[in-house]
């Protein structure tokens, strides 16, 4: 997901959308450790959507604050 669609989405769907990919990450570092994974990489790109996330939802924060 770009951050230029992070933008544009409201608070909640921020939210709403941290708790899916909080839940795709537990997944995927499950299918790890039990069976394999297709694609390791996507573990990295989760985190990091996660992160841009977290990053959105904060600076809306602070910015409510002020």
């Amino acid at each position: 997901m770009k951050n230029n669609k992070i933008k544009e989405m409201s608070s909640p769907d921020l939210e709403k959308e941290l708790v899916e990919l909080k839940s795709e990450l537990f997944k995927l570092r499950f299918s790890l450790a039990t069976n394999g994974l297709d694609n390791p990489m996507r573990i990295k790109e989760v985190k990091k959507e996660i992160a841009r996330v977290k990053t959105i939802l904060r600076d809306r924060e602070i910015k409510g604050v002020k």
